[in-house]
C-alpha cells in the first residue's frame, strides 16, 4: 500500500504557465536532503529542469541544511531526476519544441521515496495574467453580491 505525504507544491506555476502534461520523477537525493524534506524544509518557487546529456536535472530547488548535518552543503545544488527512459526520450523531444520548458509543482514521498511532478508547460504571456486575475475578481463578486441577496 502506498500513501502520499505532500512537502510542498509551487502554485505559482499554474498563474504562470499552460501545463500540458505532468510526469512523476523520482530524486537522487543525500541523506540529510531527505531529512530536511521530512522537516518540510524546501521551497520549489523558481525552480526548473533541463535536460542535459540525456538526462534531467532540476534547478534552484531549496533544500535547507538539516542541523546535525556537516556545514557546507550547498541547499540549491544541481539535483538529478530518476525516469526511466522512454519518459526521457518523450520529454527531450517535448522541451526541444520553442517555447516548452520543465516546471516542478509537487514535491512528496510516495512510501519511503521523494517524488516530484514535473510538467511540460508554456509561458504565459502578461496580458492572459492579467486577464486570469480580472476575471477571478469579477467572480469574486458575482459570488459576494450572491451571498449577500441570500441573506437578505
Amino acid at each position: 500500500m502506498s500513501y502520499y505525504k505532500l512537502i510542498a507544491e509551487n502554485r505559482q506555476a499554474f498563474f504562470d504557465y499552460h501545463i500540458l502534461e505532468t510526469y512523476q520523477a523520482g530524486l537522487e537525493l543525500l541523506g540529510s536532503e531527505v531529512k530536511s524534506l521530512r522537516l518540510g524544509r524546501v521551497n520549489l518557487k523558481d525552480s526548473f529542469a533541463r535536460v542535459e546529456k540525456g538526462q534531467i536535472f532540476l534547478y534552484n530547488m531549496h533544500i535547507s541544511p538539516y542541523e546535525k548535518t556537516r556545514p557546507g552543503l550547498n541547499p540549491l545544488r544541481i539535483r538529478k531526476l530518476l525516469l526511466n527512459s522512454g519518459e526521457l526520450r518523450k520529454l527531450y523531444g517535448r522541451v526541444s519544441e520553442k517555447g516548452l520548458t520543465l516546471i516542478p509543482l509537487k514535491l512528496y514521498f510516495k512510501g519511503d521515496w521523494a517524488k516530484i511532478d514535473l510538467a511540460v508547460g508554456k509561458a504565459k504571456k502578461k496580458f492572459e495574467k492579467r486577464a486570469k486575475l480580472r476575471k477571478e475578481a469579477v467572480e469574486k463578486e458575482v459570488e459576494k453580491e450572491f451571498k449577500e441577496k441570500l441573506l437578505k
